[in-house]
C-alpha cells in the first residue's frame, strides 16, 4: 500500500456526490414515471430491515435527533458468478466503497468519512442473509464483512467502530448499471493511457470510447490490465464512468422524457438496495426533497484515521486517538477537529 492509498479524499468526494445524485434521480423518477409504473419500480428495490437483522437492542443510541447518518456502499454483490470480471482470485460479492455520510441537524452541511476496505476491524456477531449466526472475529479485513455476512453487518460493524446510530443504508450495484447503460444507448469514457485486458479484462486503447452495457460492467470491474493494477486504481475507473453516465442521462434530458425517464428508472431501482423505510420511490423522493440545502461541492471527506499494521504492512489498523475525536464530533454533532483529519506516518 503506498500513502496515496492512505489518503484518497477528492475520490470520496466524488463517490459521495454520484450516490446522493442517484438517489435525486429515482426521487425525480417517482414523480415523473406516472401511478402505473409505482408498483413495478418499487418492486424492483431490494430493502434490509436493520432492526430486525442487528436487534434493537444491539444498536447505538441516537444522540442527535434531527441529524441523519448514512452509510453509503459500492459493491458488485448482483454481478453473478457468469459475469467475465477482472477481479483476480476473490469470489463472491465484494463491498467495494463505504463512506458513512453525516448530515447534521439543519441539513445545510455534510461530512462522508470513508474507510478503507483493508482496515482491519473486529467484526461484531451477526446474522448473515439467511439467518444463520456468523461469530465475531478479530483482526479481519473490513472488506471482508459484507461478503460474509451481508450488509446488515457491515452496518453493525460500523455502529459498533463509531458508536453512532446508521439511520440509513444504501447500496449501489455496479453490475445493475449494465441495463442503465443499455437503456440511455451507451457511456462514453476517455482513457489517457491504453487498458491491456489482463486476466479476462476490457482491452481498449488510449482515447475515447462508447461502451455499451457489457463492456460498462467489464470497465467498472477492470483492475489488472490499467494503471498499477491497485483496487485504488479500479476505484477511479468506477467513479470515472458513473460521472460520464451521469454526464449521458444530463445530455440526453432524460429525466424530461416520460418514457426514456421509465427505463432509467426501471433500471436503476434494479440496482439498489436500502433500509426498509427507504425502500420505496416515495421514501426516496421525500429523502433527497429533505437533502436539497446540502451542496455536493461543499461536502467535507474526511478517511478514517489509520496506520500501518505492524504485523502485515498490506493492512492498516484504526489510528488512536484521531479515530474516537472524529467518531465523537460526528457523534455529537459537532465539526470534527482538524486533528481528527489526518493519518499519523507509516508505523
Amino acid at each position: 500500500m503506498t500513502d496515496k492509498q492512505v489518503r484518497p479524499r477528492s475520490r470520496g468526494r466524488r463517490v459521495l456526490r454520484i450516490s446522493l445524485l442517484l438517489v435525486a434521480v429515482l426521487g425525480l423518477g417517482a414523480a415523473g414515471a406516472g401511478w402505473w409504473t409505482y408498483g413495478h419500480l418499487n418492486g424492483n428495490i431490494d430493502s434490509v430491515d436493520l432492526d430486525q437483522a442487528i436487534g434493537i437492542d444491539n444498536r447505538p443510541s441516537k444522540v442527535v435527533p434531527n441529524a441523519q447518518n448514512v452509510l453509503v456502499l459500492g459493491s458488485d454483490s448482483r454481478a453473478g458468478a457468469n459475469a467475465d470480471l477482472d477481479h483476480g482470485d476473490v469470489g463472491g460479492a465484494r463491498s467495494d466503497t463505504t463512506m458513512l455520510v453525516h448530515i447534521p441537524e439543519g441539513r445545510s452541511r455534510a461530512t462522508a468519512v470513508s474507510i478503507p476496505r483493508d482496515t482491519l476491524i473486529t467484526r461484531p456477531e451477526c446474522k448473515d442473509k439467511d439467518g444463520r449466526a456468523v461469530p465475531s472475529a478479530n483482526r479481519v479485513m473490513f472488506n471482508s464483512v459484507y461478503s460474509l455476512a451481508g450488509p446488515a453487518c457491515v452496518v453493525k460493524t460500523v455502529e459498533q467502530l463509531s458508536g453512532i446510530r446508521v439511520d440509513h443504508f444504501v447500496e449501489v450495484d455496479f453490475a445493475g448499471f449494465k441495463g442503465l447503460v443499455d437503456a440511455l444507448g451507451g457511456v462514453t469514457v476517455t482513457l489517457d493511457k491504453p487498458m491491456s485486458g489482463a486476466k479476462g479484462g476490457l482491452k481498449l486503447d488510449a482515447g475515447t470510447h462508447r461502451l455499451n452495457g457489457t463492456d460498462s460492467l467489464r470497465f467498472v470491474r477492470t483492475r489488472y490490465g490499467y494503471g498499477d493494477g491497485s483496487d485504488l486504481g479500479r476505484i477511479g475507473l468506477q467513479q470515472q464512468f458513473l460521472l460520464a453516465m451521469l454526464a449521458e442521462v444530463k445530455k440526453q434530458d432524460a429525466l424530461g422524457n416520460p418514457a426514456r425517464l421509465y427505463k432509467l428508472a426501471d433500471a436503476a431501482t434494479k440496482s439498489l438496495t436500502t433500509d426498509s423505510d427507504l425502500a420505496s420511490l416515495t421514501a426516496l423522493s421525500d429523502f433527497a426533497r429533505s437533502m436539497k440545502g446540502v451542496d455536493p461541492a461543499t461536502m467535507e471527506t474526511i478517511m478514517l484515521p489509520v496506520a500501518y499494521d505492524k504485523v502485515d504492512p498490506n493492512r492498516v489498523v484504526v489510528a488512536q486517538p484521531q479515530a474516537d475525536q472524529l467518531w465523537e464530533a460526528l457523534r455529537t454533532d459537532r465539526k470534527v477537529p482538524e486533528s481528527a483529519k489526518t493519518s499519523p506516518a507509516k508505523g
